[in-house]
């Protein structure tokens, strides 16, 4: 081949100058390769470009980027001079230059001759003067010595030999010297030499005798020094024709061990390769890997079979199988068949030379090519062998027998961490007292070699578990103790930190426990003693490390037949004991089930969970049985829990998609049970699975910890609470307790233990505390779970939110209850700054957490009082300084936790509630309002003294009864004595606290009283207080709990007491019924709901009291600025007894066309909630037979629905409306005189217009007996186009607040500007103008109530079905509205549905059902006969007509819309111009 033209990069011809010139100072720029240079150097030196003389001066100018020995740059010249001399296409003169070059570089000693003489051709070192011969003659040379050393053989003839020199060899072989010093050794091998020398021995036949003589002596070391003087390459052969003879198919005999021993030892002395050896050995690897196969196929199958049913069987063989006798559990099944499958496979190990060849690696404590040949078969599963597990138990002993000492002698001293020896580590001051334990990789390289085999020997196995758990903690003490000396002055790991040190001792462990322990416990029958040495060395590792181990543990199964039979054995008896598990056998078949999940605790324990979740009433007698368990076996129970948990492919809801699915149910269940009886179950696990399912979003598995709670804490949540049961709720925590402990006393010491754990599982001390995360995390999972649950129907969302809200109020109640004292609950949670702008929580949610923080608000002047009480000082403080600004308490209450926290004053806490609102909605609340509200409880303002009381008297009770008993044994004796003082500490404990309570209400009374004239006296916008107030403070709370609910109204009620001003009670019962309860009905849950109907209730039930008795009504409402008519003047007149009724009637009939509206709608949110709704509010509701019939009707069509949960509520509100029917009244006996009710029939003509509205007893529709001022009887007057014309003089003066002129003043919930208190004079122009502008609506009015006498069904019917055409028509056409209203505004009113009645008596206050309301128009021409401030909505004012339509368009506007009235008064602007 000729070489291509050569491209310089590094002698250029500037650097060939430099050379030539011979300037000594010139060196190369950079490092050049090795080769690449002298490539290009002895080119040019070919090419006669520079001389051969340069190249020493070249070499020593250039520097290389990879370092070379001069004997590398020789052989490296010498390369690349072969080359060129190959080229057979270089001129001439060059050639001759290539033969001169390598003269000149053997010469120069640049190049070793003998290189050349390697790897050059005959021809070319002749040419180049390096051989004295001529080529032809060497090549000749060559072919004679290679065949005299590869070809030619040396004859024997054993007849011929002398058989003296071996007999003397064989002598020689066989003494046994006294002494194996170097001197002997030498000696023997000088004679073994002059016997080969002198009787011509064969070498390689002596070499074979010493083998033979070696392996029947292996314990003899001068064969070790007689060795060597062989040659290395014959070994292998001659141990190979040593091997190949057993195989013979005559030979029978086994290979001897001592064999295997003795090709061991000298693998094991590097004397031959094991590669060299393993090549004469049989089987070959695949037929051993297909026959091993087929075997353990057949093993599989046996296995598989295990528990499976025979459908072939016979009757009576089912019958014998499921004969009820004594359950027997042979707990040796399993090891009967690994037993009989080891039989079976002997017969192997004495065929195979490889795992004789392993064997004998393990008699020699050669553990490294062991290794290799242990990789090499793990597919024959060699360990399962006895003899090569027994090999290996040695070696594992020998390997942890000083640790183990070392270990012993620690407990012992009882501290295991701080021992180290020479075998671990290196000491580096021998005078310390500690030091610590390291253990060898091979350790763990033989356990993880040994498998599940190592259950062979226990108690190798317990010395193992204990020598890792030393291991481990000294390994964790290195990183712990840190700076404090032991690692800088006491230890030295190799090259690796202490952290990297832990972490492989971690790594180590965990493979121990994976490969090696965890299996071996399955197949060692019921020996708990060694679950509990694999769980003190588990328990160091975090759970997560313990559940993936868990994981992993049983998917190896298939690879070892023994672990499947097992696992399948153990399956089939735990199977057969739950079904014969019963509270009279629960002793015995507890142990058995102890004694199988002792060996096999992942199979036995997931096989019991698969039952439970089936069938639910197993929980109790398993949960009994499980006190025989371990600690492991528990801590896999959590593990099998939570695995049940996060299998997918299983629905957690029915397939309604509203309830837990059974399983679901009973596994928590079973759960919260199993955690409340056993105090060793860890939490940590399930509670971070908890966490990470809400991060996804996924909030179904909060039912657990809903159980743990519950039975763990005893803290319940039950949303349908007793009427006892919810008074209890106001009390003090003895009451709360007494109410809701469900039998369990209040000093339960496992009560309390089992509520520390759970507190402990969540708050540890050190490691990750859950508590808080899961709260905020569960807070956030309620605020969107009605945006992201992914269901079809809205009720499935309700439901879901429904479920979370209740975690959350259970979940929040354990929290305040267990972290005592407050201060530190207050320094666990965030702040309230935090949880609103940081975690963004709902204001309702946020207040919730943080309520018990409020507190903990001291006041600064007298440390000893609290927010919300009142101090004595604080009160003549404020009377002495009442106009001073400081006088408000609130401004001296500071909450100080210590240094963990910044002191936070009230007023910051103010400042960051005014963050919580958009700012317009301060402009009708105060930030010190919304605080009181948020802030106080229930038990802050209502004492429940009937319950205190009655509690009592249940105590007293209870004595009597211990008191009459008559045991007289000392047992029973001391039990009543127990008991006495229990209960007379109960009877002390409510008694103090029911005086305690009243005080504190007192105080908190107190202190309401001094701020309430602060909360809403600078609200520049007094017109929206109430809707503002029911928005951000009543709906969010009163729909919160069924006790907030109860509080709401009761906030409300005392709001009334204290005389708040700018609070119109009144109007704050009307906008909450005729402007906000239906769309409230209708976007609540189905829990909401009921909370919202209870609130509902107890209002209603305020507003029946008052009505039941005029000097009732005189005592507690007639003065209070709440019933003022001009709700801006507080001081204004007064709302009268008569005024009242006419607007509780208006009420009644809002309630009934809504809820009817509700019933007869196609939404099933909007019907179901409704019926809930009159479920709730069926004691006080309705109340007149008309409504309470109209409800029936609509009732009795849901009965009959096809969705059957409809059907069941219907079914219950028809039950309880039937049941309250006889208390229902008339009309007239509702009216009690005050409403005009009956009136004459359609007039003719204009006197009998007139006449038929004259009232018989002189009380005016619209005109309460009380106001003197007022006319009795209206005057005569004409119909002309739908209107009511009357002389001006003959009118009777309207009351105040039925009027709300344009520019005038707000009254009674109508907007309006400020009027001047001289305005209020009946006889000034405004007084006159006022009449005059409430003559046409009081004239409407009229005739409206007199058109509807002779009104029938079929009027009402087709009134409701105009009404419902009219808003599909505004839909669509929005000007159809107004023209709608305009047109109304000249017609006549359509018959009413109502007959007329007597003068009813006074209404009880505990009269059931509600009143009743068909048709929308009908209702309103009777409501607008009273006053417009609270019969109307606000922005219907006078307009009787003009209501029937507007009410079903103001049912669907939303309650949240803060420009409705706005709107409203715009849109009301043009009627009141066509009317002038």
């Amino acid at each position: 081949m000729s070489l291509s033209p050569l491209e310089y990069l590094y002698l250029t011809e500037e650097s060939i100058k430099e050379l030539k010139n011979g300037n000594t100072s010139f060196k190369f720029s950079q490092p050049v390769p090795t080769l690449r240079f002298l490539y290009e150097l002895c080119w040019v030196m070919v090419r006669g470009e520079l001389p051969f003389q340069k190249c020493k001066v070249a070499l020593e100018s250039v520097e290389f980027v990879d370092y070379a020995s001069q004997e590398e740059l020789g052989s490296s010249l010498a390369d690349i001079v072969t080359q060129l001399a190959q080229d057979m296409s270089l001129p001439g003169e060059n050639r001759q230059r290539v033969n001169k070059l390598a003269k000149w570089l053997v010469e120069s000693a640049l190049v070793p001759l003998r290189f050349f003489q390697e790897r050059c051709e005959e021809e070319f070192l002749w040419e180049s003067e390096m051989i004295k011969i001529k080529a032809a003659d060497l090549k000749s040379k060559e072919v004679r010595v290679n065949t005299r050393l590869l070809y030619q053989q040396t004859k024997f003839n054993l007849l011929r030999e002398e058989s003296e020199g071996y007999a003397k060899l064989v002598t020689l072989l066989c003494q046994n010297p006294e002494d194996s010093t170097q001197n002997a050794s030498a000696a023997t091998v000088g004679i073994i030499k002059s016997l080969i020398g002198h009787f011509d021995l064969d070498p390689n036949r002596v070499f074979d005798i010493v083998l033979e003589c070696f392996e029947r002596q292996p314990g003899n070391s001068i064969f070790l020094d007689l060795i060597p003087i062989f040659p290395k390459s014959h070994a292998s052969q001659i141990l190979g024709f040593k091997f190949q003879y057993y195989q013979r198919l005559e030979v029978n005999d086994p290979v001897p061990s001592e064999l295997y021993q003795l090709t061991a030892l000298l693998v094991k002395r590097d004397f031959i390769d094991v590669d060299s050896i393993y090549a004469h050995l049989l089987p070959k690897e695949e037929d051993a890997f297909d026959h091993y196969n087929a075997f353990s196929a057949k093993r599989l199958d046996e296995a598989n079979k295990i528990g499976k049913i025979n459908l072939a069987a016979t009757g009576k063989d089912l019958m014998d199988e499921e004969k009820q006798g004594d359950v027997t559990v042979d707990l040796y099944a399993a090891l009967d068949m690994e037993t009989e499958a080891v039989a079976e496979r002997s017969t192997e190990l004495e065929n195979s030379q490889p795992l004789g060849m392993l064997m004998g690696f393990l008699e020699v404590d050669d553990w490294y090519h062991a290794h290799v040949l242990f990789d090499r078969l793990s597919h024959l599963n060699p360990a399962e062998h006895v003899q090569i597990c027994d090999g290996l138990f040695k070696l594992i002993e020998r390997s942890i027998s000083e640790p183990n000492d070392l270990v012993c002698k620690m407990q012992l001293l009882g501290s295991l961490p701080g021992v180290v020896t020479d075998y671990s580590m290196e000491v580096a001051n021998s005078s310390s007292s500690r030091s610590y334990i390291s253990l060898r990789k091979e350790l763990f390289e033989m356990l993880s070699s040994v498998g599940p085999h190592l259950y062979r020997d226990t108690l190798l196995l317990q010395k193992v578990c204990r020598v890792l758990r030393g291991y481990y903690i000294c390994a964790h003490e290195l990183v712990t103790s840190g700076e404090a000396g032991f690692i800088s002055q006491t230890v030295t790991i190799g090259d690796r930190t202490p952290r990297m040190h832990l972490k492989d001792a971690r790594s180590r462990i965990e493979e121990a426990l994976g490969g090696c322990l965890l299996p071996s416990l399955q197949l060692i029958p019921a020996n708990p003693a060694v679950g509990l040495e694999i769980w003190e060395l588990m328990n160091l590792l975090p759970y997560e490390v313990r559940y993936r181990l868990y994981g992993e543990w049983e998917k190896d199964d298939e690879q070892f037949p023994m672990l499947l039979a097992a696992r399948q054995t153990a399956k089939l008896d735990t199977r057969r004991i739950l079904k014969r598990l019963a509270k009279e056998n629960l002793k015995q078949l507890g142990r058995m089930v102890a004694k199988l999940a002792h060996a096999n605790p992942m199979t036995v324990l997931r096989t019991i969970v698969h039952q439970i979740e089936a069938y639910r009433d197993m929980i109790t007698p398993v949960v009994d049985a499980f006190k025989y368990l371990t600690q492991l076996e528990y801590d896999i129970l959590e593990y099998v829990v939570i695995e049940r948990l996060a299998q997918s492919g299983r629905e957690k809801l029915k397939d309604d998609g509203l309830n837990l699915s059974d399983w679901l149910q009973s596994l928590a269940s079973f759960w919260g049970h199993l955690c409340k009886k056993y105090p060793s179950m860890e939490l940590r696990g399930l509670f971070q699975y908890l966490v990470n399912q809400l991060k996804k979003g996924n909030g179904i598995e909060l039912v657990f910890m809903q159980e743990l709670i519950q039975q763990m804490a005893n803290v319940h949540y039950t949303e349908n609470m007793t009427e006892e049961q919810l008074d209890a709720m106001a009390g003090s925590d003895t009451l709360r307790y007494q109410a809701t402990s469900f039998g369990i006393t209040r000093n339960n010491k496992a009560l309390i233990k089992s509520t520390n754990r759970l507190r402990d599982a969540l708050l540890p001390k050190d490691e990750p505390k859950l508590a808080i995360p899961l709260l905020l995390l569960i807070a956030q999972h309620r605020s969107v779970v009605v945006i992201n649950a992914e269901v079809p129907y809205i009720k499935m969302v309700s439901e879901q939110f429904d479920r979370c809200h209740g975690a959350l109020l259970q979940y929040v109640e354990f929290l305040s209850s267990a972290v005592t004292p407050t201060a530190a609950y207050a320094v666990l949670i965030p702040t309230l700054d935090e949880l609103v702008h940081v975690y963004h929580l709902d204001p309702e949610v946020a207040f919730l957490i943080y309520r018990p923080v409020m507190r903990l608000f001291r006041c600064q002047r007298n440390s000893d009082v609290f927010w919300p009480s009142d101090s004595d000082e604080a009160v003549s403080l404020a009377n002495a300084e009442k106009e001073s600004e400081s006088s408000d308490s609130s401004a001296y209450l500071l909450l100080d936790l210590g240094s963990s926290r910044k002191p936070i004053s009230w007023t910051d806490l103010l400042d960051t509630i005014r963050t919580m609102l958009p700012s317009k909605a301060w402009n009708s609340l105060s930030a010190d309002l919304y605080a009181t509200f948020w802030g106080l409880t229930l038990y802050d303002l209502h004492v429940p003294r009937s319950r205190y009381e009655s509690e009592i008297a249940k105590q007293h009770a209870a004595l009597k009864a211990l008191e009459e008993l008559s045991d007289n044994s000392s047992s029973a004796i001391t039990k009543r004595k127990k008991d006495k003082e229990r209960i007379q500490e109960s009877l002390d404990r409510l008694t103090m606290e029911l005086q305690r309570h009243e005080e504190h209400v007192t105080s908190v009374r107190r202190r309401l009283t001094r701020e309430k004239d602060t909360w809403l006296s600078s609200c520049p916008d007094t017109l929206k207080i109430n809707m503002e107030f029911l928005q951000r403070c009543i709906f969010p709370r009163c729909t919160f709990s069924m006790p907030d609910a109860v509080y709401c109204a009761v906030f409300v009620n005392t709001l009334h007491s204290l005389g708040t001003p700018f609070f119109n009670t009144v109007n704050h019962i009307d906008v909450l019924i005729c402007k906000t309860l239906q769309p409230m009905i209708c976007c609540c849950t189905e829990y909401e709901v009921g909370r919202l109907g209870r609130f509902l209730y107890e209002t209603l039930k305020t507003a029946y009291y008052w009505k039941g008795d005029e000097s009732i009504y005189e005592r507690e409402c007639g003065n209070m600025p709440g019933f003022a008519v001009y709700y801006r003047y507080p001081n204004s007149q007064r709302v009268t007894y008569g005024q009242f009724i006419k607007v509780h009637w208006k009420w009644s009939q809002r309630i009934t066309r809504l809820l009817i509206q509700c019933l007869e709608s196609t939404e099933y949110m909007e019907i179901r909630n409704a019926l809930i709704l009159l479920t709730k509010i069926s004691s006080v509701f309705p109340v007149t037979r008309k409504s309470g019939i109209n409800l029936e009707k609509r009732v009795a069509k849901i009965k009959s629905d096809e969705r059957e949960d409809l059907k069941v509520l219907a079914t219950g509100v028809a039950a309880a409306l039937a049941s309250r029917k006889p208390s229902w009244v008339t009309d007239e006996e509702f009216g009690m005189g005050y409403l005009e009710l009956k009136l004459a029939a359609v007039p003719a003509s204009k006197s009998s217009t007139v006449n038929s509205v004259a009232i018989p007893n002189g009380s005016g529709p619209s005109v309460p007996q009380a106001e003197p001022s007022v006319g009795r009887t209206v005057a005569a007057g004409r119909v002309a186009d739908g209107k009511l014309d009357r002389p001006e003089s003959s009118m009777p003066k309207p009351d105040l607040g039925q009027v709300k002129q344009k520019g005038s003043q707000s009254i009674n919930g109508l907007d309006g500007q400020s009027m001047p208190s001289a305005a209020l004079q009946s006889d000034t122009p405004i007084q006159k103008h006022i009449d005059e502008s409430t003559c046409r609506p009081l004239e409407e009015n009229t005739l409206k109530a007199a058109s509807k006498i002779s009104g029938e069904q079929e009027v009402e019917e087709r009134e409701r079905d105009r009404e419902k055409a009219s808003i599909i028509k505004e839909d669509v056409d929005p000007n159809a509205s107004k023209r709608r209203k305009l047109k109304r505004e000249h017609m006549a009113s359509e018959p009413g549905e109502f007959s007329p009645s007597a003068h009813p008596p006074a209404l009880s206050i505990n009269m059931s059902q509600p009143s009743d309301g068909r048709d929308r128009g009908e209702r309103k021409g009777v409501m607008v006969q009273q006053r417009p401030g609270y019969l109307d909505e606000p922005g219907l004012r006078n307009h009787g007509k003009e209501s029937a339509s507007k009410a079903p368009r103001r049912d669907a506007d939303s309650m949240y819309d803060r420009e409705w009235d706005d709107d409203k008064r715009q849109r009301a602007e043009p009627k009141r111009r066509h009317r002038k």
